[in-house]
């Protein structure tokens, strides 16, 4: 294990903010495989922080005075990325106009970092394990085999056994780069940090722009850390330099970061990106399909009273409790507007019994009325219940109510300010 002051000065010398475990261990391990050559796959979700891994790991290394690249593999278009990487020959294609080095021949006896790596096409993986493997490759368009001693670092935000098993990148490959895996830790497994990475980029946003650093109270650090920030670092220190600049007040509380903190996507997009495989936790896809569920609730609820407001405009007498009541059937049949003349819109309504059978009864028109608009209010009731006596179970601690509920804990905080709970919990 490494000593704590010499872990903290790699921090120090590469700006690594945090004391989390997850992220030491990371660190610890990056430190210990600097001095080999063997080839490592950082794992981790968007923003991070996998280059400044990668970067630690080539300086601390015996080709530290040697080349350094990194290269993001998904932003280099399929067609050219075996040129970019092993170069080309004259005239190979189209727009080979002369010969070109690729990145392999630059950075011999260097460090290339692949960011990542899940994109390559396999073609090009098939290179890839060729350089691994042997130190040899083929520049496009040529038949002469060249060598090369550089050091492969790789980074990836996919699960790539996963796409092992869909055939989309190579099983070989994948277990060469594997050789040593760096798990870095994403920024909600790490909430106690967010004070310190918040001050950091606030005091560097400060400087840029020549004004006071803002800070925050203790009832803002809940609220960012009760937040799940899909894009980690990068997307923190995108919302410090927003609430630096847009903000005048240097001492910022819950209400204002409130404001300033992302919601959620919309329903339809979050399951969308969850249905294609996006990085959405179970607890996130529960909170999302509850809300899903309750707003179609409301939806159908507001639409049934909208069409009913809308008989009665047209027909006074079709009240409920008259001879001429409209019907639920009624009220859940399609009006259509005709002619509107500036003054008045008529309409056409279906005709329907006075009376509707659900589950074999014959419920009454006010009956019904008064179970589809009360029930979102009703639910509403029982969830702030279930989540009072839950937390009165448990002394007031959410992380163990959240669990027994089946939310996240920043779902349950949200739910307590919504609620006025703050006294049960």
């Amino acid at each position: 294990m490494i000593q704590s002051d010499k872990l903290q000065e790699i921090k120090n010398r590469f700006e690594i903010i945090g004391n989390s475990p997850l992220l030491n261990r990371a660190l610890e391990v990056a430190v210990k495989v600097a001095p080999t050559d063997m080839t490592v796959l950082i794992l981790g979700e968007s923003g991070v922080g996998k280059e400044n891994i990668s970067k630690i790991i080539h300086h601390l290394s015996r080709r530290k005075h040697n080349g350094f690249i990194a290269i993001n593999c998904g932003a280099i278009p399929g067609g050219t990325i075996d040129s970019e990487l092993f170069g080309h020959e004259k005239g190979s294609f189209t727009s080979a106009g002369e010969m070109r080095k690729g990145y392999f021949e630059t950075v011999d006896n260097g460090t290339i970092f692949l960011d990542e790596i899940g994109e390559l096409p396999l073609e090009t993986q098939s290179r890839l394990l060729r350089v691994l493997e042997s130190g040899e490759f083929l520049k496009v368009g040529s038949s002469k085999v060249q060598k090369t001693d550089v050091r492969v670092i790789a980074a990836t935000n996919k699960d790539l056994f996963d796409l092992t098993q869909k055939g989309k990148f190579r099983e070989d490959l994948y277990y060469r780069l594997s050789t040593v895996t760096i798990k870095i830790p994403a920024l909600r497994e790490r909430e106690a940090d967010i004070p310190m990475l918040f001050a950091k980029f606030a005091s560097d946003i400060g400087d840029k722009y020549h004004i006071p650093p803002v800070e925050i109270t203790p009832d803002a650090v809940e609220v960012l850390k009760h937040f799940s920030w899909p894009g980690n670092i990068r997307q923190l220190k995108n919302f410090v330099e927003q609430v630096s600049v847009l903000e005048t007040e240097r001492v910022l509380n819950s209400a204002v970061i409130e404001k300033y903190v992302p919601q959620l996507p919309s329903t339809s997009t979050s399951l969308a990106m969850n249905m294609d495989g996006g990085n959405f936790g179970g607890y996130q896809e529960r909170e999302i399909m509850f809300k899903f569920l309750f707003d179609i609730k409301r939806d159908v609820s507001d639409l049934r009273s909208s069409i009913y407001e809308l008989v009665k405009n047209i027909n006074p007498q079709a009240a409920p409790g008259s001879e001429t009541s409209i019907s639920p059937a009624t009220r859940l049949l399609p009006a259509t507007s005709s002619h509107i003349n500036g003054e008045k819109a008529k309409a056409q309504v279906y005709a329907a019994s006075p009376k509707y059978d659900v589950h074999h009864e014959i419920i009454e028109e006010n009956e019904v009325e008064a179970h589809h608009v009360e029930e979102p209010r009703s639910l509403q009731d029982k969830e702030r219940e279930m989540i009072q006596k839950s937390l009165e179970r448990h002394q007031g601690k959410r992380k163990i109510a959240a669990q027994e509920l089946g939310i996240s804990e920043r779902t349950l905080y949200r739910k307590i300010k919504e609620y006025n709970l703050e006294e049960a919990a």
